[in-house]
């Protein structure tokens, strides 16, 4: 079958493509930047198409000749008025696809009650849009969890790093969380049988202070959670608790928090009846695969990887861009360094002035930024689109040329980047950070900061080559 997928650089999507190729499916995608798959094990098995999903005519190229679609975008985390983006979106979508076979959406349950947040709301608007103009399964799912999942990473960074709770009472509704891998047969499952309405699906039920005492269960850690009245019109509070201590970033935070304010459970009768060689395996061991897959470097994708609605730039020269270029000599090969410097950050670090670093993640994440907890997927592989810390990944040429831009809080625009020049029998690294500022702010903000920057970068540039060298010892 041929069938599109959108969101292929999302959680879900850069997992559903290499299982639905596996099957024996043709797979096309829909990206505003090719070079966001570049990387991919699955990149050249795919045809691409460059498009967005406000633009019909690049709808209709992709929709060309395609049996079914996947509809796995969302602007959960964006700025701005992210309900009529998603309905915009979902309304060109529908009407050009609405001649079909199949549309599979991945949706969100509705909590119980009447207090349902903006973004779940929206979610569901999208789902009932589609529903209107196509022959469409709208899979409805709780927190998902797996490796790199928001969902798990909040519960995780949450349980590991405080020993004592004092959280608000929402943590004790209950909510119905369901594996990636569950999600995944659902989605794949789905291309078999005809379009079925509206599904939930979903695990065991228990509320999210049993999730994070099972997730300390299996890493043997003994915590103390003590629910407090907190009315659910502060969840904001709860959210940004949640922003502070997890790599997730508070616009990503709220929606997360808001859907599990109320109880979120799933009535999973047709999923049974229409999916019965699915057996949703239960939250604990969804956990223990995840704790596996991180702790083997095996993870596929992660929910900072996806890159939302969030306006993406190109790097150019031009008047205004303020630069600091540095650069050394060594006798390594440029595959030595491009080992180095494409492994910083994360767990690693940034070789030097590490405390330097820490403060500056954790001034983003009081404005509201990422910080530096968003870590990496893979300790030594980088691929265009994903998020390092508080810089996404731009260009990644092997062994000539990374590239990452800012996304921390800042009036401008950064990046960071390294080159490896040949130079006699050796190689020439060069380092630059380059920075747009917006306005006198922006200005102001980078010479204020040239100071640090000369220590800092210089020493960082000392430190890449000396890691180059003890990484790849000369015989």
């Amino acid at each position: 079958m041929r069938v599109l997928v959108t969101g292929a650089t999302g959680y879900v999507g850069g997992r559903l493509i290499p299982r639905l190729l596996e099957r024996g499916h043709a797979v096309r995608v829909l990206v505003r930047d090719p070079r966001r798959i570049g990387g991919r094990p699955w990149a050249d098995e795919v045809e691409v198409v460059t498009g967005n999903l406000l633009d019909a005519r690049s709808i209709q190229r992709a929709l060309d000749g395609v049996d079914a679609a996947y509809y796995l975008v969302h602007s959960m985390g964006a700025t701005g008025d992210f309900a009529e983006l998603d309905r915009k979106a979902a309304t060109i979508f529908a009407t050009q696809a609405h001649t079909l076979d199949h549309v599979i959406y991945l949706g969100g349950l509705l909590p119980q009650g009447a207090n349902v947040s903006a973004h779940l709301n929206s979610r569901a608007e999208v789902g009932a849009i589609l529903r209107g103009y196509c022959k469409v399964t709208e899979f409805r799912a709780g927190p998902v969890i797996g490796s790199g999942s928001a969902s798990f990473e909040m519960v995780r960074y949450l349980t590991e790093r405080l020993p004592i709770m004092v959280a608000p009472r929402w943590i004790l509704n209950e909510v119905q969380p369901v594996a990636i891998r569950d999600v995944l047969s659902y989605l794949i499952a789905a291309l078999e049988r005809g379009p079925l309405g509206v599904v939930d699906i979903g695990s065991d039920r228990l509320t999210f202070k049993q999730m994070m005492q099972e997730y300390a269960a299996v890493r043997g850690l003994h915590r103390i959670i003590i629910p407090v009245p907190v009315p659910a019109s502060l969840s904001l509070i709860g959210a940004s608790w949640v922003g502070l201590v997890t790599p997730i970033p508070n616009d990503l935070a709220v929606p997360l928090v808001e859907g599990v304010v109320n109880p979120l459970v799933a009535d999973t009768t047709l999923a049974r009846v229409a999916f019965p060689e699915i057996e949703p395996i239960n939250y604990r061991q969804a956990v223990e695969l995840a704790i596996k897959r991180i702790s083997s470097g095996d993870v596929e994708t992660r929910w900072s990887g996806a890159l939302g609605s969030a306006v993406t730039y190109e790097l150019t020269d031009k008047e205004g861009m303020a630069q600091e270029v540095r650069s050394i000599y060594t006798e390594l090969p440029a595959e030595a360094l491009f080992k180095s410097f494409s492994s910083i950050g994360g767990e690693r670090g940034w070789l030097t002035w590490e405390w330097a670093w820490e403060i500056r993640g954790l001034m983003d994440k009081a404005v509201g930024g990422p910080g530096l907890r968003r870590s990496r997927r893979d300790p030594i592989e980088i691929l265009p689109g994903e998020a390092l810390d508080f810089w996404r990944v731009e260009v990644v040429d092997p062994p000539h040329l990374l590239r990452l831009r800012a996304e921390m809080k800042v009036p401008g625009r950064a990046w960071l980047q390294w080159e490896t020049v040949p130079e006699g029998s050796g190689t020439r690294l060069v380092q630059t950070a380059l920075f747009t500022p917006t306005g006198f702010l922006g200005t102001l903000y980078w010479y204020s900061l040239y100071p640090i920057h000369k220590v800092i970068f210089s020493a960082m540039i000392r430190a890449i080559a000396r890691d180059a060298l003890y990484m790849n010892p000369c015989p």
